[in-house]
């Protein structure tokens, strides 16, 4: 009787505070709050940890914590992250705050103070530096390879498909994209190509084996790299295709005559958004293009770092910064931008077939990654799958070029500009002849 009174007096406040309710909450002792609308999630609160882990981080954080560690279940996760998103509760009087809070409190209390989730990463060091970034890539990737495979194509390609070309399977859907990129970066035999955070390896395979380039593709991951030469040595292709364990700020200085960029900017950040375009704007010869797919945070006043659930439990330090802070960046390293093309809705699609794919493999997952991991994922797919969805980010594909001449930034040019602007820019020099002074009358 005792387990029943805990959670008694807060079924009773979410009752009286949410008297229209699309979710349905069951506790651990029996307790229980019906909703008021068919067809609504059930969350099932199985130990008191999980309104302790509410309590310290409300919010989504404290909402992830206990779901990761299993305090907290959803029978439906999309369903439920419909009610997150949408669902506005009414507004509530201080009093009935101190009471919800109080009666939170009294059912939380015999699970005592709970523990972050082993999970959890907090890294160390200068954000975005060399050795956190690859502490960061470590901690995404080394679950291993084969997890990846469960929920990705047959290429392993880890970035956006394209359906909206006509494409009706992930298979078709990648092919296309790989094409799409291919294209886009005009690539010919005997090209060399660079391909920043390749992956495992599918877009260099592609490009090497479709359009005969030479590709060398860099990753932080060992464990990536390992198994990408693995399937380069499968297609034949170890004459074309060199992937390198680098970050892409230790490339010697070279000459590419291409750069393909997939799902790489965004865990750049804006520390170094800068100079990621200034390095990659270095290793392009004159006249050479470069291709950067990104997801991009679709509010510039956005804070993407403060999103901890996903920097601490899937992608340590990601940012995914606003299209125009990445067109600066090109912008001021010397780039010429020559087309930019949205996929948001074909990220969505993409991230449904992996969501599904990873759900119907779910027993090898478990065997693989563990209960935990798996929840993580299970979880961030579908996240990930709504900001696309209600317009929190998008997906952007920028055609740049190096110029084959640096333009002149000089005073020379702003005065064409300032005159075409409707104002004269005049600076005298040494050598200027004195102004001809009108005749007397």
């Amino acid at each position: 009787m005792a387990l029943i009174r805990a959670s008694r007096p807060l079924c009773r406040e979410l009752a009286r505070v949410f008297p229209e309710r699309p979710f349905r909450v069951r506790f651990w002792d029996g307790g229980e709050v019906p909703a008021t609308e068919d067809e609504a999630p059930t969350f099932f609160v199985r130990a008191p940890s999980a309104l302790s882990q509410f309590l310290l981080a409300p919010g989504t954080m404290g909402l992830g914590r206990a779901y990761v560690e299993g305090s907290l279940v959803i029978d439906d996760l999309d369903a439920g992250f419909a009610v997150v998103d949408e669902w506005e509760p009414p507004d509530l009087t201080a009093g009935d705050r101190v009471r919800l809070g109080l009666a939170t409190l009294l059912a939380a209390a015999p699970g005592g103070i709970p523990r972050r989730p082993s999970l959890e990463l907090i890294l160390r060091g200068a954000l975005h530096s060399v050795e956190r970034d690859a502490a960061a890539v470590r901690y995404h990737y080394d679950v291993g390879n084969e997890f990846f495979s469960l929920f990705l194509d047959a290429s392993m390609t880890y970035s956006c498909a394209i359906f909206s070309r006509g494409a009706s399977t992930l298979e078709e859907a990648q092919k296309t994209k790989l094409e799409l990129v291919a294209g886009k970066l005009e690539l010919e035999p005997g090209m060399r190509v660079l391909d920043v955070g390749c992956g495992w390896g599918s877009f260099a395979i592609h490009a090497a084996r479709e359009h005969g380039v030479s590709v060398t593709g860099v990753t932080l991951s060992a464990p990536q790299a390992e198994l990408a030469r693995e399937r380069v040595r499968a297609a034949g292709l170890e004459g074309s295709i060199e992937i390198r364990v680098q970050d892409y700020r230790r490339l010697a200085d070279s000459s590419f005559d291409a750069i393909a960029s997939i799902g790489m900017s965004e865990h750049v950040g804006q520390v170094q958004i800068d100079d990621y375009a200034q390095t990659l704007h270095r290793l392009l010869r004159p006249g050479g293009t470069l291709l950067n797919h990104a997801i991009a945070a679709l509010d510039p006043d956005d804070r993407p770092l403060e999103d901890l659930f996903s920097t601490r439990y899937v992608f340590p330090d990601g940012e995914p910064l606003p299209l125009s802070r990445v067109q600066l960046a090109l912008e001021r390293a010397g780039f010429e931008t020559g087309h930019v093309e949205e996929f948001r809705e074909d990220y969505a699609v993409t991230l449904a077939h992996w969501a599904e794919r990873l759900d119907r493999r779910l027993e090898r997952a478990l065997e693989l990654a563990g209960p935990e991991r798996t929840r993580v994922w299970r979880l961030y797919l579908r996240a990930a799958r709504r900001g696309f969805e209600t317009g929190y980010t998008a997906v952007y594909q920028v055609r740049a070029r190096r110029p084959l001449e640096a333009h002149p930034r000089s005073t020379g040019a702003r005065a064409h500009a300032a005159v075409g602007a409707g104002e004269a820019l005049i600076e005298p020099s040494e050598t200027a002849q004195p102004a001809i002074p009108p005749p007397e009358v």
